[in-house]
């Protein structure tokens, strides 16, 4: 079902804490995996899947739930954040990812959680609980990515460069003209090259264009991370890797092809109206194919989780999952 806009108070991300344990975790080939739990160890359980791919968790992130009603487990995916090694590429693929979300919650002692997470977050999540779908409690989405060629072409080729062409510019800079037809292509041989000058300046530029468009108020809004070579150079080559191998899905459209699996599931989606990073034409598919999911439309909202109405949707979803 859809869900109108409420006419109550927004609500705010609950107040800050601190994890009560943390570390990391071993997997079967280079990677080692950082994560973290907070709010009640008792508490019910839930996984949150960060965006990118190649970006990574921060502290906002815990505040999203109940500290006194969940068990909030989060980590770095493979090559990012405090994960290490940094910025790999090596056995980093959706699968793996996978892998690691289910040798985490055995680990933790977990039978059943809810799984969160927006943007490329949603992605996985929708691809775990299509895997997983016995492991799956409910699931909390925000701006819904299905990691189509139409998606990736509308906001790496053409699309969003026509409401942001001034950010676009920057994007473009670094690339030269007669390879600019196929722009994640290019970007893909730099930020994979031998020259570490190179890497970083597209690391950045890439980097940046996705932050500069993330708000409805454009480049003035975006957050100070992506443009810092420390946090690009991970995102870039991780995200950029990703998107040439499609998300190393079987098929196109997998997602959506495989959503009978997880139409019992209860599901969330919390969708800004004027996303241009993943624009709401992917949340109506997804709700279209899975029509008891509730599809919440923020209509003052882009893709940022940080703007006021994606929290307040996010913090009642949140709510509504931990009555279940």
């Amino acid at each position: 079902m859809a869900f109108p806009a409420t006419n109550l108070p927004r609500r705010e991300l609950y107040p800050e804490l601190e994890p009560f344990a943390s570390g990391w975790m071993a997997t079967e080939g280079p990677h080692e995996i950082y994560f973290e739990q907070c709010g009640n160890p008792a508490g019910k359980p839930v996984i949150v899947l960060h965006g990118g791919p190649g970006g990574a968790v921060n502290a906002s992130m815990r505040r999203y739930f109940d500290p006194a009603r969940y068990r909030i487990i989060l980590f770095d995916q493979r090559g990012c954040g405090k994960s290490r090694p940094n910025a790999s590429l090596e056995d980093n693929t959706t699968w793996t990812l996978i892998e690691d979300i289910e040798r985490l919650r055995e680990q933790l002692g977990i039978e059943t959680w809810s799984v969160f997470g927006g943007s490329w977050g949603s992605t996985l999540s929708l691809a775990y609980a299509i895997t997983h779908p016995d492991r799956t409690e409910s699931l909390i989405l925000r701006g819904i990515f299905l990691l189509t060629k139409k998606e990736l072409h509308w906001f790496y080729q053409e699309g969003a460069s026509m409401i942001f062409p001034d950010a676009w510019e920057r994007f473009v800079e670094p690339i030269p003209e007669a390879e600019r037809h196929d722009l994640m292509g290019a970007y893909y041989k730099r930020l994979t090259g031998p020259d570490r000058a190179e890497q970083e300046r597209c690391a950045v530029a890439w980097s940046s264009w996705e932050g500069d468009t993330v708000s409805v108020q454009g480049p003035a809004a975006r957050p100070e991370k992506f443009a810092e070579p420390a946090f690009a150079i991970a995102f870039a080559r991780i995200e950029c890797w990703y998107f040439v191998n499609g998300g190393f899905f079987p098929e196109e459209h997998w997602i959506i092809n495989n959503v009978d699996r997880i139409r019992h599931i209860p599901c969330w989606i919390a969708q800004g109206r004027f996303d241009v990073v993943t624009p709401i034409t992917s949340a109506w598919a997804l709700h279209r194919a899975w029509p008891e999911s509730t599809l919440d439309i923020v209509p003052d909202a882009g893709h940022a989780s940080s703007e006021p109405g994606i929290i307040d949707s996010l913090i009642r979803a949140t709510d509504w999952a931990a009555g279940l």
